[in-house]
């Protein structure tokens, strides 16, 4: 499968299946890695993915990259933000035209500020995306998005924190936690006892959740 030309650097990992069109899980690394952070996970994952692994567009020390800077308060320094989520929207877009995929069935896998990527998207663009698995992230809040909390009926959620996590507490999960019950997504939500990484246990009850919800009707 020839890799396109789209906004953010990427590799794809073709599906073990052959089909007409895959479901896409895009696979977004947290800060100081690249597009070759999270592609192990795949060893985990059901075998009828397309998967796609997007660059962030800022180099960051070491070679790394990431999506954004950010206060010492965990939010988002605005420009950068606002540059990288644009990026993002135009990159999924790019993907779903580009490779064979079912649009139905359109998945965000992150990991620390990948996770705060995928929940920007899905949450301001609920339409587009129908679960993501956020690892070891934060919602945004205090951003320029506007999120549709009373629009994610059909959205899912496998929110995994680690309780020993000294990048991102634990706090930030329990608070991505209770934003999401107010809201109407189905959410399993998930703690481990970890500090900030994704551990084999949590990466086998992902595995079983989204594949679960390969099997599932679209809502």
């Amino acid at each position: 499968m020839n890799t396109i030309e789209t906004s953010l650097i990427h590799r794809v990992l073709p599906p073990v299946r052959q089909e007409p069109a895959y479901p896409l899980l895009i696979l977004l690394h947290g800060r100081g890695a690249d597009e070759l952070d999270l592609l192990g996970l795949s060893d985990y994952l059901d075998d009828r993915l397309l998967i796609v692994s997007a660059q962030a567009p800022f180099a960051f020390g070491n070679g790394g990259y990431t999506w954004y800077e950010m206060d010492d308060k965990g939010t988002p320094e605005v420009s950068m933000f606002t540059r990288s989520y644009e990026a993002l929207s135009v990159f999924v877009d790019d993907v779903v035209h580009g490779y064979p995929v079912q649009t139905t069935n359109v998945f965000l896998l992150g990991f620390s500020m990948g996770t705060v990527m995928s929940f920007a998207l899905a949450l301001a663009q609920p339409a587009r995306i129908r679960a993501v698995i956020a690892n070891s992230g934060y919602v945004p809040e205090g951003t320029h998005l506007r999120f549709r909390w009373s629009e994610l009926r059909h959205q899912h959620y496998f929110i995994a924190h680690g309780v020993q996590d000294p990048v991102i507490p634990i706090g930030f999960a329990r608070r991505a936690h209770e934003l999401f019950q107010k809201s109407n997504a189905t959410v399993l939500y998930k703690e481990y006892p970890m500090m900030h990484q994704i551990g084999e246990d949590q990466l086998n009850d992902l595995s079983s959740w989204l594949t679960a919800l390969l099997e599932a009707p679209t809502d």
